[in-house]
């Protein structure tokens, strides 16, 4: 094929790749894109801060926070708390007196109606030579029309200009919620996590300069986003799924501090992926924006 058919624009097939140029350039429809490797935080850096963390905690579903960032994020989760709590204490307050004065301008609105009824029980004779519609007082079709135009909202009358209601406040929850898994979370219940370090004698600019920082604290592997990797509670060691599966779980002992094992002392630790397809994490970030519709 020459160049000038592989440039032909004439075509009468609008193809995938001219709509995917079109929608990335028109704004509308949905994006979808494949993060790579930069785009995707290390298996040792804080879900908060997303830099490598010096005194790392790991929560029981294995995500990883610097202590420090995890402290005050609960502590303003707390002040939120309080405050949304106040301010909805103060509605409850305010509403209840609005039914107390509800019920009062009720009750009193009873108490005219009955001493009007009581001072109506004397009427006047009726005269048998009238109609019905000439007994009738004057003007009370008139008021019964002037009242149901009064219930109508206006937005031409200030006074009968519709008002908006104020947002009812909902009773807030007092617990704090993890900021990835959205389960409850304790300070108490983080454990603390040791890493091992490929070199001791490294200093802490040295050792973030490095691809490879930490080893398994039992197989002595390099750690990292493509390799699955555990957390043991009562040591804090970090060791490879594999010394898990293959030595670990033979007698259920910790080989760090000697402890008894059990399911839930060993936490998995969530782990960032490689940008390859095989990493076992979804990768894919998706955009939903306005769509064109005939």
């Amino acid at each position: 094929m020459t160049r000038h058919g592989k440039n032909c624009t004439a075509g009468a097939v609008y193809t995938y790749h001219e709509k995917k140029k079109d929608t990335a350039a028109s704004g509308y429809g949905t994006q979808s894109i494949r993060l790579g490797k930069d785009a995707i935080k290390d298996f040792d850096c804080c879900c908060l801060s997303l830099q490598p963390c010096k005194n790392p905690v790991v929560t029981a579903d294995g995500y990883l926070y610097e202590k420090q960032a995890i402290l005050e994020y609960i502590l303003h989760q707390k002040t939120d708390i309080a405050k949304k709590m106040k301010a909805y204490e103060k509605q409850k307050q305010a509403q209840k007196t609005t039914d107390q004065s509800e019920s009062k301008s009720v009750e009193k609105e009873k108490m005219e109606k009955f001493k009007t009824s009581e001072s109506n029980i004397v009427s006047k004779p009726i005269n048998p030579f009238t109609s019905r519609d000439e007994q009738k007082p004057e003007g009370t079709a008139e008021v019964a029309v002037a009242g149901s135009s009064k219930a109508l909202p206006s937005f031409w009358i200030p006074s009968l200009t519709p008002e908006a209601k104020p947002t009812l406040l909902k009773k807030p929850s007092k617990t704090v919620l993890c900021p990835m898994s959205g389960r409850p979370i304790k300070m108490s219940e983080l454990v603390e996590v040791h890493f091992t370090l490929v070199d001791p004698g490294l200093d802490r600019v040295k050792l973030l300069s490095r691809q490879e920082r930490y080893v398994c604290a039992v197989t002595r592997d390099a750690l990292g986003n493509s390799v699955p990797c555990a957390v043991l509670r009562p040591s804090g060691a970090v060791v490879t799924q594999e010394c898990v599966e293959k030595l670990i779980r033979k007698d259920m002992t910790d080989p760090v501090s000697g402890d008894k094992l059990t399911e839930r002392d060993i936490i998995y630790l969530q782990r960032g992926g490689t940008g390859f397809a095989g990493s076992g994490v979804d990768l894919r970030a998706k955009e939903a924006r306005p769509v064109m519709q005939a």
